[in-house]
């Protein structure tokens, strides 16, 4: 099949051979005929799988012939980076068709957006707290919307936006197509699909099936050997950038810190910073100026970088669904890519949970000098901290600043010096080129 078959307009055609785009992928394939027809789509794929142009593609075909300047299109997103990444994709692809895209997200004034309204838009990427601040300051009227789409609607559940998406619900026609796409299919899903979309179209490419271009491995490891273990992974030749995940934003900041000090060419991204600071992190990331980057999950969706070569969780996400889009960051544009799991005691339910997402037992690999602690090793480490027997810092990734904790007598050392004697290795424990070196990141 060629994109020629679906009868596109001529630009939106130049547009494709443009971006490079040869033939549908099976997303594309599937959901482009069924969203020109009018049909509601509820579209499930893996990520990396094309499903922006599977929705931007017919959408621009179904406007670009007709009035401008009125709000038509309205696409809700759950994070600025990915409705940056869906915007760009609907201006590359809208190129001469006179349409005009706008994003709307928060963490940026108000001002440029409301004068983009003003000058007429055809085509809203939004993020559903600013769109609502929008509807409810009466700066926005989204009564001509005719095609509504919900992109990465599992991360809306999960970060808490479904109340949001009713809200905006009630500001536009409810006769509209509706098209809902996601990488995964939680039950909470099924509850959307049902209250947004009419008889629709139930289109799944891949679902259950990891990627094929991704080979994943599960490295045991104890907390207090997961920043030694990163620097041995950091060591190995790859090709193509690194990007490594942390469950907090504190963690992400603290380990990109460590690591551009220890002479990497780091950054990091996070909630925590400002829009200006996010986007110069990202393009930087893209364009090869930082090799890189520690994040949340944040950048587990809307960041489409094809030099990614491997992904590192540091930390396990919260969900086995967030897994499966952060590995999704590498095996890109047809390459292949390596997904790397650090995996500590507490994580193994978590991991068990993402094993039968996927059908699949993952390959645990083993690192010399390296291991999981047990749950009677970790017991007697709280038990002592409790008795204060001398606190240790928290791994990376997981510490929150805190305040000096009160010592007994004047000659307390400092935490980090404490924090230095936990990367020695095991009394009787095999030694690796890694084990030794805790200075490199700082823990003295």
């Amino acid at each position: 099949m060629s994109f020629k078959s679906f009868k596109l307009s001529s630009a939106i055609m130049a547009n494709i051979d443009k971006c490079g785009y040869e033939t549908p992928t099976p997303i594309q394939a599937e959901a482009i005929p069924k969203v020109l027809g009018g049909h509601d789509v509820l579209g499930l794929a893996q990520t990396g799988t094309g499903k922006t142009a599977a929705f931007a593609l017919p959408i621009i075909q179904n406007l670009a012939d007709r009035r401008h300047g009125q709000v038509r299109a309205l696409v809700v997103a759950p994070t600025r980076e990915l409705a940056e990444q869906i915007d760009e994709n609907f201006r590359q692809l809208a190129q001469g068709t006179g349409l005009r895209t706008v994003t709307v997200y928060g963490g940026v004034g108000k001002g440029k957006q409301v004068q983009a309204f003003r000058q007429g838009v055809d085509i809203i990427v939004a993020c559903p707290g600013r769109l609502l601040d929008h509807l409810n300051s009466k700066d926005l009227n989204l009564h001509q919307v005719e095609t509504l789409v919900l992109d990465e609607a599992d991360q809306m559940f999960d970060m808490g936006f479904f109340p949001d998406i009713r809200r905006i619900l009630k500001h536009i026609p409810s006769q509209r197509q509706t098209l809902l796409f996601s990488a995964t299919m939680p039950k909470d899903i099924r509850k959307l699909a049902g209250e947004t979309l009419t008889d629709p179209v139930e289109i799944q490419v891949n679902l259950d099936e990891p990627l094929e271009l991704i080979s994943q491995v599960i490295c045991p490891v104890s907390k207090r050997q997961k920043a030694n273990l990163l620097l041995h992974f950091l060591k190995e030749e790859t090709e193509g950038s690194t990007l490594i995940f942390t469950r907090t934003k504190y963690g992400a900041k603290n380990l990109a810190r460590k690591l551009e000090k220890s002479g990497y060419a780091a950054t990091s991204l996070q909630g925590n910073m400002s829009q200006n600071q996010r986007v110069k992190a990202l393009n930087g990331f893209r364009d090869g100026e930082y090799t890189i980057m520690v994040a949340t999950d944040i950048a587990a969706r809307g960041i489409d970088v094809s030099r990614v070569g491997q992904v590192i969780n540091f930390d396990l996400p919260s969900t086995a669904e967030a897994y499966t889009h952060r590995i999704g960051r590498t095996g890109r544009a047809k390459r292949s890519g390596r997904a790397v799991t650090f995996m500590c005691f507490d994580d193994q339910t978590m991991v068990r949970a993402i094993e039968r997402l996927q059908g699949i037992v993952i390959e645990r690999l083993h690192i010399d000098g390296f291991e999981m602690a047990t749950e009677t090793e970790l017991k007697p480490k709280e038990q002592r901290q409790g008795r204060g027997g001398g606190s240790r810092r928290k791994p990376l990734g997981n510490r929150r600043p805190q305040k000096q904790s009160r010592s007994k007598g004047k000659g307390s050392k400092p935490h980090a010096k404490k924090a230095g004697n936990s990367m020695k290795k095991k009394k009787g424990g095999k030694s690796s080129s890694t084990s030794k070196q805790g200075g490199v990141f700082g823990l003295r």
